[in-house]
């Protein structure tokens, strides 16, 4: 993947650290170029070990450090009193208000500790607990500077903004009947297939969708459609409904916008019900800028959660960078993480702006070459880097089948390595080069002039033994500014030609082809999970924009319209069969989990891709026109081999040109490197793919 690094350090410098990480000599015997920043990963061990040993001299350990959110914010105690706990060192002051008091600022202070934390016990009343469930409350700070502020708990379990209201209020929750889990968690998939959601647009209404609407609607046709893992988008509070979910103003709080704490809960229960794990998007590599409903400014200074100076702002987001180092913003973020898989049972996590934590330069206006000097030295943020390793460690400890996923675009070197390899600890990282180059196709090149070596380099070019998640587009692709790859390939003719009783255009059945073909050669052959936005299976008709001044705050893009792929006349239902056909047979046969295949012919002339993973047999023409009758395809296994995958069957919108009682024998002929091969006819714009009947299953 990288040039040869130039050695530097000693062979002693090498041989401490290698004594001082466990596994570090496996990492380098994988991948012999790290030879040389043997001492990185030496010292970022090292730092990880020594936090760790402080966590625990210090809090007892990592288990009672990550429980924050026990004491931290408003709880009851057993004697129907209140324990309320803030961190707040810039304070002077701090105090409870709320409907409890009448908004008396002042008549409950609490009382200074030591490191910048505040306490107060409010004892209970004889007929009735102090603050009542559904009640408004605010925390009170008194700046250095005597000015009155009033904020959110940085703990509050729920917000909710009411009509017009431009910031959140801080609701009370303490149901007197909370959500009890019925069902337990399901095991690790062997094939991560993620599809990847938005409660609030899961509805073909322009409105904000519910938690309840989803877990009715949307949970048993993703259960059809085959996926195994969801992966919910803008569920941590943020008041900004256009930023996706990217400014979070609440850590703790799940959206209000879309139901209840405990409808969410539903969800997550139903999903596993249906043998369907779920993961978070967790937003740690910044926050909003918000100080009435936010983190940013909470004890009156710019330096409580976040770095303070230009090192605190992120000026591309205008948001507010975390100080990583910070005691307690370690423990705020460990517990964050903590909340979610315990009090919701999230089964793991897709860590947003990875990039953007692991370096001082955020990423911006980085091309990131490959060379390994990039990943190591000053611009590196190890602070940052360390925090991940503690997150990925407690993540593991609490729940080893817990999956988390980096959205990291730099490639950086051992971020899906066990941390006792020196590595970050990540399950999976996503494939972000993936999608670029299906649009670089789209946008610039015809489809003759498609290269396939090029095509295979960009799904096969993946760190070994480092896993990632393959997606042909995701959220990104699909939003208002970007395009879909159905928008890419059939554009406005969506809006006129997606009917049977419409002729059959050539851009419509090259869109419907090329859809298909570039979904399963992602899936297959780009990594050992694979990822979909919702409604991109079908290639949705719409992009999606979230309502805002630009389109005068309107809902009609804030939607998925699933109802299409239900109407027998249109052709979306093609594309929604074959995405569910491609999951179900990847269930059965698991290319997902098994090594990383081997691509026999890459033919640039013909057009032609084949390669086999998992015992199955894959082959690709995207010739524009030409057909193959007795196109010789290599193979590792002789024996009969059968259809099980053909894009061009009627139920995907295909030109039925394949007899499925066709049998295929190889023969004991070498072809491109293989020791067998057979023939085999592969029509124009069509992907097959074949199993080998007569080997044992």
């Amino acid at each position: 993947m990288a040039a040869p690094a130039p050695a530097h350090g000693s062979e002693a410098a090498l041989a401490a650290a290698l004594a001082d990480v466990p596994e570090l000599a496996r990492l380098l015997e994988i991948d012999p170029y790290l030879k040389p920043f043997a001492q990185d990963f030496q010292r970022r061990y090292k730092r990880f070990n020594q936090t760790l040993e402080n966590i625990g001299e210090n809090e007892g350990g990592i288990d009672k450090f990550s429980r924050g959110y026990e004491s931290f914010g408003v709880h009851r105690c057993a004697d129907g009193g209140l324990y309320c706990k803030e961190w707040a060192p810039g304070a002077e002051g701090v105090f409870l208000t709320g409907d409890f008091n009448d908004w008396n600022p002042f008549s409950y202070p609490y009382k200074k500790l030591e490191y910048g934390k505040w306490e107060l016990y409010i004892p209970p009343k004889q007929d009735k607990s102090v603050i009542l469930h559904g009640s408004k409350l605010k925390v009170v700070i008194r700046s250095k500077s005597g000015e009155i502020l009033y904020r959110i708990s940085p703990w509050a379990k729920y917000v909710a903004r009411e009509g017009d209201n431009v910031n959140y209020d801080w609701i009370h929750w303490d149901p007197e009947h909370t959500y009890k889990f019925k069902h337990s968690r399901p095991k690790k998939p062997r094939g991560l297939r993620i599809y990847e959601s938005h409660v609030g647009i899961s509805s073909h209404e322009g409105k904000v969708a519910s938690y309840k609407h989803f877990t009715h609607n949307i949970l048993p046709r993703i259960k059809d459609l085959g996926y195994n893992c969801i992966q919910l988008m803008a569920i941590m509070e943020h008041a900004y409904y256009a930023s996706f979910g990217y400014q979070i103003t609440s850590f703790f709080a799940a959206s209000s916008r879309y139901g209840t704490p405990e409808e969410l809960k539903e969800l997550v229960d139903t999903a596993h019900s249906m043998g369907i794990i779920v993961l978070l998007d967790m937003v740690h590599s910044h926050a909003s800028k918000n100080s009435e409903d936010g983190l940013n400014m909470f004890d009156g200074t710019d330096s409580c959660y976040f770095h303070s100076g230009p090192r605190g702002n992120h000026d591309l987001w205008d948001s507010r960078l975390f100080a990583y180092s910070s005691w307690e913003v370690l423990r705020f973020l460990l517990s964050n993480i903590r909340w979610w898989l315990e009090e919701y049972g999230f089964d793991g996590f897709r860590f947003d702006g990875v990039t953007s934590m692991l370096y001082h330069h955020h990423g911006m206006g980085q091309g990131f070459s490959g060379d390994y000097h990039e990943y190591f030295g000053l611009q590196v943020d190890e602070d940052a880097l360390i925090y991940l390793m503690l997150a990925n460690h407690l993540v593991h400890m609490l729940y080893p089948d817990s999956i988390t996923i980096a959205e990291d675009v730099s490639g950086m070197p051992a971020l899906c390595c066990p941390i006792s390899q020196g590595g970050c600890g990540f399950d999976y990282r996503l494939a972000m080069a993936i999608p670029d180059k299906w649009i670089k196709l789209l946008k610039e090149f015809k489809d003759e002039d498609w290269n396939m070596g090029d095509i295979v380099h960009t799904l096969i070019n993946r760190r070994y033994l480092e896993k990632c998640i393959a997606y042909a587009e995701s959220h990104d692709q699909a939003l208002v500014g970007d395009k879909t790859l159905a928008f890419w390939l059939m554009d406005a003719e969506m809006y006129t030609n997606m009917s049977v009783l419409t002729p059959f255009t050539p851009v419509i059945d090259r869109g419907i082809q090329l859809h298909k073909m570039i979904r399963l050669i992602t899936h297959a052959l780009g990594g050992e999970g694979y990822l979909n936005f919702m409604g991109n299976e079908f290639g949705h008709p719409e992009w999606l924009d979230f309502p805002r001044k630009g389109n005068n705050e309107s809902y009609h893009y804030a939607r998925r319209q699933f109802h299409l792929t239900d109407d027998d006349l249109l052709r979306y239902k093609f594309l929604n069969n074959f995405d569910r056909e491609m999951n179900q047979l990847e269930e059965r046969c698991g290319w997902l989990s098994a090594p990383q295949a081997y691509v026999s012919e890459k033919h640039e002339a013909n057009k032609v891709i084949a390669f086999e993973r998992a015992d199955l047999l894959f082959i690709f023409n995207f010739h524009p026109t030409k057909s193959y009758t007795d196109y010789r395809v290599g193979t590792k296994s002789l024996g009969k081999f059968k259809i099980v995958l053909d894009s061009d069957e009627a139920e995907y919108g295909g030109h039925q040109r394949l007899d499925h009682s066709t049998d295929f024998f190889s023969e004991a002929f070498q072809h491109n490197g293989l020791p067998h091969s057979l023939l085999v006819y592969i029509p124009s714009r069509v992907a097959l793919i074949l199993q080998n009947v007569d080997l044992p299953k």
